[in-house]
């Protein structure tokens, strides 16, 4: 019965039914089927911008679903092993701000990691929300944060009791796990929902070789990118909720609000066609995957000047668990930076990474991957070493800066009165804006926190890198907009208290 049901495609057959009516268009877009873009329509192809539709009865509205998307919903859900599941074409983002906007009023206090996508930032002041950041674990090797304990998150429940919400993150950009089942059994225990941002972790119910799933585990929200990892189009993503800790109906209210009103019916249509594959294949297809995982890692294990971040850190306080699809290469024994690594990939071998840092790059192997990029893949790097005369030469990078003071609530800090001043002159200001390096695009500083001196410095380093910065209205991070004086403080919630 599961596959019978699994085999339909509800919502990509009814787009492709009224592409083939013949249907005269008097709507948007105005483009009509390509008609108005030719240029554009010769390069992607005539189906793509016939798809290229709007809500109507025959093809269901996201923000109402009574057909089409809502039978393509259930699917979903079913598949993906939740109660709900609502489709997003605002990305991941929309959907981690929906939940934090679901879970918190105003001033409503949030226990996340200080490690969480700035997409999360984004819906704490949206929500109004208090958070409450703890320390995720850090493994100082590589210099990454990895996940959080259920024994921090109890200690924060306790702490604050008045929480709404654990936002928790599955996994991290590196791969690493957390505890999750482990941190929604203390959540409960609290009578506390728990609130995953699986944006690199859609594919993990598929595999037993892989991290539990946020539904698995019990989690009661999680914003799933199966654009990522399981095959659909850039842009598109799942929510998926379990019932029990969080309305289904206010979840929707929130999308109402947060979701276009103008849906891509390509990428609607590609999480329909995606789900159907991950339902019938995806356990084939991830077995593939893990081999081919298995096959990079034991080659780049025997390069000298590489460090695989594997196994040996599952086990550690924060990773219980390590996704093997995710290959982290520390490169500091060849005396490079990872964004060195990349840039040399890029110019020289052709070849894009997933992210780069101040110590090290991703590869990201997926489903479409095969023997041959893989092997590419490798050779690249044992050419790359075997260039480099120098190796074990580690280049100078400092500790990534403690969580800032949080003297007022986000919201507030970026509704208050600013001014711009230079970067290196703003020590001790209190920021109304982020400063990130993307990816992971995980803030140094957020609106509301005492900006550091040593922000300021790291940010200097990754600067002197070439590293993607991103946050302020300056696009080259050399001036902040930061607090007047005269700002009304609130009582902040004290970092060492939970971490």
């Amino acid at each position: 019965m599961y596959q019978d049901m699994q085999r339909r495609t509800p919502l990509f057959d009814a787009v492709k039914k009224y592409v083939s009516s013949g249907i005269v268009p008097f709507h948007v877009p105005g483009h009509k089927q390509g008609r108005g873009l030719p240029e554009f329509k010769e390069y992607v192809g005539e189906n793509v911008l016939a798809m290229d539709l709007t809500c109507m009865p025959d093809l269901d509205n996201i923000l109402n679903p009574l057909g089409v998307i809502r039978e393509a919903q259930e699917l979903a859900a079913q598949a993906f092993g939740a109660d709900h599941a609502y489709f997003l074409v605002n990305g991941t983002t929309c959907g981690i701000q929906a939940m934090i906007m679901a879970v918190c009023e105003p001033g409503d206090k949030i226990i996340l990691p200080r490690n969480a996508h700035k997409s999360a930032i984004g819906g704490i002041i949206l929500s109004g929300a208090n958070p409450v950041y703890l320390d995720p674990e850090i493994n100082r090797d590589f210099g990454i944060s990895m996940g959080i304990t259920p024994e921090k998150v109890e200690r924060a429940l306790r702490e604050y009791p008045d929480a709404k919400a654990v936002f928790v993150i599955n996994p991290t950009y590196y791969g690493a796990a957390s505890d999750l089942a482990g941190i929604v059994e203390v959540a409960h225990r609290y009578r506390v929902p728990v609130i995953v941002d699986e944006a690199h972790g859609a594919h993990f119910g598929f595999h037993e070789g892989l991290p539990v799933s946020a539904m698995e585990a019990g989690a009661d929200l999680s914003a799933a990118s199966t654009h990522k990892l399981t095959g659909s189009m850039t842009q598109s993503s799942f929510l998926l909720l379990k019932e029990g800790f969080v309305s289904p109906q206010r979840v929707k209210a929130v999308l109402n609000i947060t979701q276009t009103t103008s849906p891509s019916y390509v990428l609607l249509a590609s999480l329909d066609v995606a789900r159907k594959q991950m339902a019938l294949q995806g356990r084939e297809m991830v077995q593939r995957t893990l081999e081919l995982a298995q096959r990079v890692r034991l080659e780049i294990a025997g390069i000298e000047g590489y460090d695989l971040l594997d196994e040996n850190v599952v086990g550690a306080p924060g990773c219980i668990a390590l996704d093997p699809t995710k290959i982290t290469l520390n490169v500091q024994g060849l005396g490079l930076s990872g964004y060195e690594l990349e840039s040399i990939l890029r110019r020289k071998y052709n070849l894009q990474v997933e992210l780069s840092d101040l110590y090290n790059v991703i590869f990201l192997l997926t489903i479409a991957d095969d023997r041959g990029t893989v092997g590419y893949l490798v050779d690249c790097l044992r050419d790359i070493a075997n260039q480099r005369s120098l190796k074990n030469v580690i280049k100078y990078c400092p500790p990534l800066p403690a969580i800032p003071e949080m003297v007022m609530l986000p919201r507030d800090a970026f509704y208050s009165e600013t001014k711009v001043i230079d970067l290196q002159d703003a020590e001790g200001a209190i920021s109304a804006e982020s400063i990130m390096a993307y990816p992971p695009g995980i803030p140094l500083v957020c609106p509301g926190e005492r900006i550091t001196r040593e922000i300021i410095d790291y940010v200097t380093v990754l600067k002197q890198e070439h590293a993607d910065l991103q946050g302020t209205e300056d696009p080259r991070i050399e001036r902040i907009k930061v607090l007047k004086p005269g700002f009304t403080l609130v009582e902040p919630v004290m970092m060492e208290d939970v971490g």
